[in-house]
């Protein structure tokens, strides 16, 4: 029997007994933690397993390692011979190695209780919904997956395994913007948000391509230590290898990757979707398209996501901005903090429209905030009104853990992870809308109840997406 058979076989049984029996492996079984996680002992360190020990994979296993609490027990990536894979291996060089996750799994299943996914984003569904059918805690970097229908899935797992901790990787959702935005939310300070401007206005991989092509990349030699038929993991057909594919260049395509919406979103506008709860938008418009075509993201972007109104909230707007000059309008009072530092201001010191650090602006009835990207905190502006108001904020807290600390101390039982798909797959699911308006170039009618896109048929299916390709299928079934 082929390993990528028999692992196939082994994952459809032990997720068939999980379903069947509620029989989750010995690490489910211990007594509960408050967040249904087991207790572990103390100094005791979780079990760890990393699928994607690259770039921002091998970034993520670093920052694991600084936390403490993590053994790791195995390293999977297709390419084994990369530098950006070898340093790590030489860091850790006696953990297990596998190019397959499914061979991994495997042969190491019993000895993993959590996995990291720090891999393209068409590829992070498959290994998660395996990590989870056979009982292992996860930990996926952002976005969650690549279609809005994976994303369902995802979340339907996590309810569905419910003792198993999720963590999306928007390692900003641990950091003081979290902590800020909460305190100013519930204390009134943030109220009657009825705009929010996003923008991410750097140069990105594919600016500068040729939006008239009408053809993939040509076929270029599969370097010896990649195993490019796993790295196409669900999608349908198999490309031609090209250097344009890899080392994050995936990320310029559609049917590999989320462009910077998917990149960058979770970054800015996670703090103000989780607790304004905003959920899904009824209407995506595209309101720029600047170099559109159907293979690769547009050179400039600028969407419109609106929400109703929800509770005693007002009905919000969302504008995202991306392109090197395609730049938000500023609002009177925003000063110079956030500037692009490599940009002089003017000589008459006046502020003009130009190149802005990623960030956001936030429009309340009473009051404006500005923010960065990440833990980044907010500002009230102008300056004047935030001087007014100092008196009047609450203590914010400080985080007890950073986002890898506080998947890790979910798995012991000791916290409750901050982005666990429950609240991250909705903001997924906001990207996957986008990027499906930025593909089309076309304005989506949605309903929030059906999540169903009711003004298009063809548009509605790929909420679902292509089928995915044969030995594949397995993943999509919960």
């Amino acid at each position: 029997m082929k390993p990528s058979e028999k692992t196939r076989r082994s994952f459809l049984k032990n997720a068939a007994a999980i379903s069947a029996a509620s029989a989750f492996p010995s690490i489910i079984t211990k007594a509960a933690g408050p967040w249904g996680a087991p207790y572990k002992k103390a100094g005791e360190k979780v079990n760890l397993a990393c699928v994607g020990i690259g770039n921002q994979g091998g970034s993520d296993v670093k920052s694991f390692a600084k936390t403490g609490l993590a053994n790791f027990v195995a390293f999977c990536d297709v390419d084994m011979g990369a530098p950006q894979t070898q340093e790590v291996l030489k860091m850790f060089p006696d953990v297990p190695r596998f190019q397959d996750f499914r061979t991994m799994f495997d042969k190491m299943g019993n000895q993993i209780e959590a996995v990291t996914v720090g891999i393209p984003d068409h590829s992070h569904f498959a290994v998660v919904m395996m990590a989870m059918g056979l009982g292992k805690h996860v930990y996926v970097e952002k976005p969650m997956a690549r279609t809005f229908n994976e994303v369902e899935l995802m979340m339907k797992a996590a309810r569905k395994y419910d003792k198993l901790v999720t963590q999306m990787g928007n390692q900003g959702h641990s950091e003081a913007n979290y902590f800020q935005f909460k305190a100013w939310k519930d204390a009134g300070i943030i109220k009657d948000v009825t705009a929010i401007t996003a923008h991410m206005n750097s140069a990105r991989r594919w600016h500068g391509w040729d939006s008239n092509i009408n053809k993939y990349p040509a076929a270029e030699p599969i370097p010896a230590s990649l195993d490019w038929n796993t790295w196409h993991g669900v999608v349908d057909p198999i490309h031609d290898y090209n250097h344009d594919y890899i080392n994050g260049q995936w990320r310029c395509w559609y049917d590999f990757g989320m462009g910077a919406l998917g990149d960058w979103g979770a970054h800015l506008i996670d703090t103000a979707h989780q607790f304004l709860d905003l959920g899904l938008p009824y209407e995506v418009k595209m309101l720029k398209a600047e170099g559109h075509n159907s293979f690769f993201y547009p050179q400039s972007s600028t969407i419109l996501f609106r929400f109703p109104a929800r509770g005693n909230m007002p009905a919000c707007d969302i504008t995202w901005y991306d392109g090197v000059n395609n730049v938000p309008p500023i609002p009177a009072g925003y000063g110079v903090m956030g500037l692009d530092p490599n940009i002089p201001p003017p000589s008459n010191g006046e502020l003009k429209p130009a190149k802005l650090n990623p960030g956001k602006i936030i429009y309340g009835k009473d009051l404006t905030f500005k923010g960065g990207s990440h833990g980044a905190t907010l500002s009230i502006i102008p300056e004047e009104k935030a001087k007014e108001m100092a008196s009047k904020l609450p203590e914010v807290p400080k985080s007890t853990s950073d986002h890898y600390a506080n998947f890790l101390k979910s798995c012991k039982g000791e916290e409750q992870t901050r982005s666990p798909f429950a609240i991250a797959g909705p903001l997924s699911q906001v990207f996957c809308l986008g990027v499906m308006a930025q593909k089309l170039n076309a304005t989506i009618s949605f309903d929030r109840n059906t999540k169903k896109i009711t003004n298009d048929k063809m548009m509605n299916d790929m909420l679902v997406g292509m089928p995915p390709r044969k030995g594949w299928e397995q993943y999509y079934k919960v």
